[in-house]
């Protein structure tokens, strides 16, 4: 994975059908080096901290290889970076290769993928289309949230370089799709994963105890 653009941007206020609306998912494009802190890049901010940002959800990663596909399913929309109010646009991202735990170097930082992203309806918002919350869903192309583990700079054209993955593999995509039928003795196997999410874990631990 290399880091084609990278987006930022700090909460604003916006009119949406009558109401005002304060959100976080504009981001712009940023040149030169980016510094990566423990909750956010220099200069991005999330407006509701209850869903959004914190540890786990630091950095939103997506994949320009998407692009094509949301072009196809959406024609008469813009996707530019930042479109789906990624910090990173990713020349590609296999989500079903992508497995919660890995860590990255890039640049002088460490990233650990940590989620799937799951969109609120703020995506609607931007693009003027609640609908396209359904159609995220169907996509299978989700991106990724990564927490920082180390502070550093970052920049585009930098490759994000594999150094450690969880022995217990789960995918960002297997995440995404996850649902009430899922195989018990699967949520054991997944609670062995040291990188889990605190929500996760607990909603994991719950499903056992419940099957």
């Amino acid at each position: 994975m290399k880091i084609v653009s990278i987006q930022v941007g700090l909460p604003k206020e916006i009119t949406f059908r009558g109401k005002q609306i304060t959100t976080g998912i504009f981001k712009a494009p940023i040149q030169g080096p980016v510094a990566v802190k423990t909750l956010n890049l220099d200069g991005d901010g999330q407006a509701d901290l209850r869903l959004h940002g914190g540890r786990d959800k630091a950095i939103y990663g997506y994949s320009l290889e998407a692009y094509p596909w949301w072009k196809q399913a959406r024609p008469n929309d813009v996707f530019e970076y930042g479109a789906f109010g990624e910090n990173l646009s990713l020349d590609k991202i296999a989500e079903d290769q992508t497995y919660i735990g890995d860590t990255f170097e890039v640049g002088t930082a460490v990233l650990q993928v940590s989620q799937p992203r799951f969109p609120c309806y703020k995506l609607g918002v931007k693009f003027s289309d609640p609908t396209i919350l359904k159609t995220f869903m169907k996509s299978r192309r989700p991106g990724v949230y990564f927490r920082v583990l180390k502070e550093g700079t970052i920049e585009a054209g930098q490759d994000l370089k594999l150094v450690s993955r969880e022995k217990v593999l789960l995918s960002v995509l297997e995440l995404f799709e996850m649902d009430a039928n899922a195989d018990p003795q699967r949520i054991r196997e997944l609670l062995k994963i040291s990188s889990l999410t605190a929500a996760y874990r607990e909603e994991f631990q719950s499903f056992v105890d419940e099957n």
